[in-house]
């Protein structure tokens, strides 16, 4: 590939020095689980999200399981999700032994829709699942409204959204608790797995705490049924020194994306996302839309381009929900945005040159 989707490599190579820094004062600590680097990062990235309380977790899949857990949902209960999201979300209900009930999204921001929620309400449901996905924030006053109204619990999906902002606030800080994840392509990216929870609740934190080690808060005192679900010393460490960077990070994906839109203007058939004046988000991933997705994605690909899919199928369609009993057609706007959507290059260390290249070719494979 002439420009490839996202350099995993250049991060590392931009802060080499500190991040090996970081590996060796891990190492010659002798110290590599939940020590002083996991400390001071949760820490760090409490205050990074404006909120009281960060627990490292194992990955985002767990954060958000560990989240109802923490909550008491389980079997018998129900959660609100978005049916336009990454699979991830609905397993974390499932693996809490809870129901995942799909809401479609909004047609212009691809977010859960708030006004389509209340629908799907039954006695059963304890939790509103919200995804800030493709790194834009929610609509979350208006699900919270909800939520009180219902006595629902909302749990951010923030798995996307690192530093975005909602009305001038933070992700992580906007409901009752929020999912992180640290994947390596993500806006704050681990060397491997990683994830954490974020809450001003101090008795989720300490429940989430207990639950990611076995059950425990005293060595061998197992108070609760828990797993293991720790971030590791090494990767809090070098999460710290990519922390540093994050907004500088952001903040070049945001110029990324306004070229982007700027340069992509008046395409009939191209639909670019959408921003509400309340959202400030974070590109984790720049997605376009087009009823002619395949072939569009084939030609990139023959001129060097690489696209991604974010997802090509809808949970409610994969084989693993098979037993909900949903069908095609079950979610329309879901499956219309599925069969769409293209995320196209982008990530802070895209150059321009190449930046340039990927508009030019779109440009000329649209006109």
């Amino acid at each position: 590939m002439l420009i490839p989707f996202l350099d995993l490599k250049a991060p590392y190579l931009e802060l080499k020095e500190e991040l090996d820094n970081a590996y060796h004062r891990v190492m010659n600590s002798g110290w590599y689980l939940l020590g002083k680097e996991l400390e001071a990062f949760e820490a760090e990235f409490a205050s990074y999200c404006e909120a009281k309380y960060c627990v490292g977790v194992g990955n985002g899949l767990e954060a958000l399981h560990l989240i109802l857990r923490a909550m008491d949902i389980g079997p018998g209960d129900e959660v609100i999700v978005p049916a336009h999201t990454y699979i991830a979300t609905w397993l974390a209900v499932s693996y809490a032994g809870a129901t995942p009930v799909p809401v479609e999204p909004d047609e212009k921001t691809y977010n859960i829709d708030p006004t389509r929620i209340e629908a799907a309400i039954t006695e059963r449901t304890k939790a509103i699942l919200p995804v800030h996905l493709y790194g834009q924030p929610a609509d979350m006053d208006s699900i919270n409204q909800i939520a009180v109204r219902y006595g629902l619990k909302v749990i951010e999906d923030a798995a996307q959204a690192h530093g975005a902002c909602y009305k001038g606030r933070r992700v992580g800080g906007l409901g009752n608790a929020a999912g992180f994840s640290f994947y390596p392509g993500k806006n704050l990216g681990a060397f491997g797995d990683g994830g954490a929870v974020v809450t001003n609740d101090a008795i989720v934190a300490e429940r989430v705490k207990m639950l990611r080690n076995y059950g425990s808060s005293v060595k061998y005192h197992n108070e609760i049924k828990g797993l293991n679900s720790r971030l590791d010393e090494v990767q809090a460490a070098w999460l710290r020194v990519k922390l540093a960077k994050l907004d500088e990070w952001n903040n070049r994906r945001r110029l990324i994306a306004r070229y982007y839109i700027e340069s992509l203007q008046g395409f009939s058939d191209l639909t670019l996302p959408y921003v509400p004046e309340w959202a400030e988000p974070v590109w984790h991933l720049f997605v376009i839309c087009h009823p002619h997705r395949n072939i569009l994605q084939k030609k990139l690909i023959e001129v060097g381009v690489a696209t991604l899919i974010h997802y090509p199928i809808p949970p409610h369609l994969q084989s693993a929900y098979a037993d909900m009993g949903f069908q095609p057609g079950s979610f329309m706007i879901a499956e219309k945005l599925a069969n769409q959507i293209l995320s196209v290059p982008i990530g802070p260390h895209l150059s321009d040159e190449s930046l340039h290249i990927v508009i030019s070719q779109l440009r000329l494979i649209l006109n």
